[in-house]
C-alpha cells in the first residue's frame, strides 16, 4: 500500500508541474532567443551580399557566416581574407528614406538577435594588405610589399588592375586594404584613396572573416575557420 501511496503521490506532483502551453511558449521563445543573441555576439553573424563586387566568390542574396569567435579570440587578418566590415563612411549611399514603419521596427529587432541580417552600412571584401604593407597595380599585376600576388578569386575576365592603376600606398597600422574579387564591378580601396584613411578600412571596422556561404543550398562554401 504505502509503495501504491507513493507512486499516486509522484503522479499528482508530476500532473500539478505540467505548465500549460501558453506559459511554456513564451519560456520557450525566450530561451531561443537568448540562445540567437548569443550566438550572434560570439558565434557567428549572418549577412546578406547585395552586389556582385565579390563574384563569383559570393553571390547576390547569399548569406554568409562571419565568424564572429575569431574577434574575441585574437584573430588578426591576414591578406587573401574575405572579411565583412562596417563602412568607414562614405563607401555606401545613403539609406532611403520612407518606408513601413512597422517593417522597419520588425527588421531591426530581428537583426539584433541574429534572425535576420543586419542592415545596409557592411560591406565584404578581400584583405589585400595590412597595416605598414606597400601595396600597388600597374598593368595587370597586384604587387604587394613589391611581390606578385597571385589571384586565383578574381572574376572571370578581371585582372588585378581592372583598368586602374595605384601606388604605391602604404597602408596605415591599424588599417587594412581591401578590394573586390569582381575588381571591375567594385566600389573599393581603390575608389576611396581621398578620404581620411587613405581608402584603407580601420581594423575595429571588421566584424570578422566570412567562414561560409550557408544559403542558398547550392551556394553552400566553405572557406575556413578563419576565412582563408
Amino acid at each position: 500500500m504505502a509503495v501504491a501511496v507513493t507512486e499516486e503521490a509522484a503522479q499528482a506532483r508530476g500532473r500539478r508541474r505540467r505548465r500549460p502551453w501558453y506559459v511554456e511558449l513564451p519560456v520557450m521563445i525566450a530561451i531561443g532567443l537568448v540562445i540567437a543573441v548569443l550566438i550572434k555576439t560570439f558565434l557567428f553573424q549572418m549577412f546578406s551580399i547585395p552586389s556582385g563586387s565579390m563574384e563569383n566568390t559570393l553571390q547576390i542574396g547569399d548569406r554568409v557566416a562571419v565568424n564572429k569567435l575569431a574577434a574575441h579570440t585574437g584573430w588578426k587578418p591576414e591578406p587573401g581574407e574575405p572579411v565583412v566590415f562596417k563602412d568607414p563612411g562614405g563607401w555606401l549611399p545613403p539609406a532611403p528614406q520612407g518606408g513601413n514603419a512597422v517593417t522597419g521596427a520588425i527588421h531591426t529587432g530581428l537583426s539584433a538577435v541574429g534572425l535576420l541580417p543586419p542592415g545596409d552600412d557592411y560591406l565584404v571584401k578581400r584583405v589585400i594588405a595590412t597595416g605598414g604593407q606597400r601595396v600597388a597595380c600597374h598593368g595587370s599585376t597586384l604587387t604587394v610589399d613589391d611581390k606578385a600576388v597571385a589571384e586565383p578569386y578574381l572574376h572571370p575576365g578581371d585582372d588585378s588592375c581592372a583598368g586602374m592603376d595605384f601606388g604605391p600606398v602604404t597602408v596605415p597600422a591599424g588599417h587594412v586594404w581591401v578590394e573586390g574579387d569582381h575588381r571591375s564591378d567594385s566600389a573599393d580601396s581603390r575608389y576611396h584613396r581621398d578620404d581620411a584613411n587613405g581608402g584603407a578600412v580601420p581594423v575595429g571596422n571588421l566584424v570578422g572573416p566570412a567562414s561560409a556561404v550557408v544559403w542558398p543550398l547550392g551556394h553552400f562554401d566553405w572557406f575556413g575557420w578563419s576565412g582563408r
